[in-house]
């Protein structure tokens, strides 16, 4: 099954396309906006909740050993914050029933 994605530039275009009133230079500085709205909550340590379709928040992974692979060597891997997606009921239950098979022969 072919993994389809949506860039950046592909947001902007559904944007402009949906709205008819913005052209693509405002559609594309109101997702730039967006984007960076978010990314800074998240470097600041904030989580931003977007009700139906889920929230941003950062995990604090702590520090532990780990193995290089080609040596076996153990190797010290360093505490770390990476941001984390958590899908909001709604989009979960709309991403299940859109992915479901059409189609199922037993």
């Amino acid at each position: 099954m072919p993994q389809d994605s949506m860039t950046r530039s592909d947001l902007v275009e559904e944007l402009a396309a949906r709205f008819g009133q913005l052209t693509h230079k405002d559609a594309e500085f109101a997702v730039k906006t967006i984007l960076d709205a978010v990314g800074e909550a998240l470097v600041k340590g904030h989580r931003i909740e977007i009700r139906g379709f889920g929230s941003f928040s950062v995990n604090h992974r702590p520090p532990r050993m780990g193995r290089n692979p080609r040596s076996g060597e153990a190797v010290a891997i360093p505490e770390k914050r990476v941001p984390h997606f958590k899908p909001g009921k709604a989009l979960r239950e709309a991403v299940d029933q859109r992915t479901q098979p059409l189609d199922v022969q037993p």
